[in-house]
């Protein structure tokens, strides 16, 4: 299995496509596809057949996928986009910003 830099709790920036420029918080990633869902961002409208859940039904907005190589870690230091990188600190693995150098 790939392992995937961004995670579920990242705040990212979408830095390619129709939705460019737009932060959020990444709210699942789907491994399969490489594709993750930002809160707030690549909105698109669904036509749903009323249920119990939504007995109006009609159109709904809801987020859609975004592949993952057109979103970018914020660094939460300098608030810029940063890449990520894996090394062992203290004998564990951890996620570091390759700006600020700092632990995610």
């Amino acid at each position: 299995m790939k392992k995937l830099k961004i995670k579920v709790g990242d705040i990212v920036r979408i830095v390619a496509g129709d939705h460019k420029g737009v932060e959020g918080k990444v709210m699942k990633v789907d491994f399969d596809k490489n594709k993750a869902i930002v809160e707030g961002a690549n909105m698109v409208s669904k036509h749903e057949k009323p249920s119990a859940k939504n007995p109006q039904g009609g159109i709904v907005k809801k987020e859609a996928l975004i592949h993952i190589s057109n979103l970018s870690l914020i660094d939460s230091k300098s608030g810029e986009t940063t890449r990520v990188g894996y090394e062992v600190r203290d004998g564990k693995k951890v996620r570091f910003s390759k700006k600020s150098n700092e632990v995610i």
